[in-house]
């Protein structure tokens, strides 16, 4: 993985972490030990998603750059999918309390998608590599185009 992406993973990740620890905290305290139980599996969860969902996404941008698009959209709906799956293989667990599990869920993903906004934001990433070939030999570069 290319040194901008793992930047992205990595600022995306830790502030998820944060709210998934804050979030353990606070369903510890109103819940007891399965609310943080259920917090910590949920952060788990975003983490592991949205950050698999990350790299798919960037190896698909290097190799195959004009199924970016689709397979984003089909990447969010497997996200789902498999988020659903979870959701009904677990449906009457007493491992976690669901409460805790769905708020933290909701907050952590919220807080994957700010961040990583943030970060693509910030990141000077260039839309279009420069070409080494595009030189003479001389070492001033090739017009190219139509000129008037």
């Amino acid at each position: 993985m290319p040194s901008n992406d793992v930047r992205i993973l990595a600022q995306a990740a830790v502030p998820t972490a944060a709210v998934g620890a804050l979030a353990a905290v606070v369903s510890g305290v109103v819940a007891g030990g399965k609310g943080a139980i259920g917090a910590v599996v949920a952060t788990v969860i975003v983490i592991l998603f949205m950050g698999l969902g990350l790299y798919v996404l960037q190896r698909t941008a290097k190799s195959l750059p004009h199924l970016f698009q689709a397979m984003g959209l089909m990447l969010y709906a497997a996200q789902i999918l498999l988020l659903f799956v979870f959701l009904a293989v677990f449906k009457h667990t007493t491992l976690f309390n669901p409460k805790a599990f769905a708020l933290t869920l909701v907050a952590g993903t919220l807080a994957w998608i700010a961040a990583q906004t943030r970060a693509h934001m910030k990141s000077k990433i260039l839309y279009v590599e420069p070409d080494s070939t595009s030189s003479s030999h001389d070492g001033k570069p090739h017009k190219s185009g139509h000129s008037s």
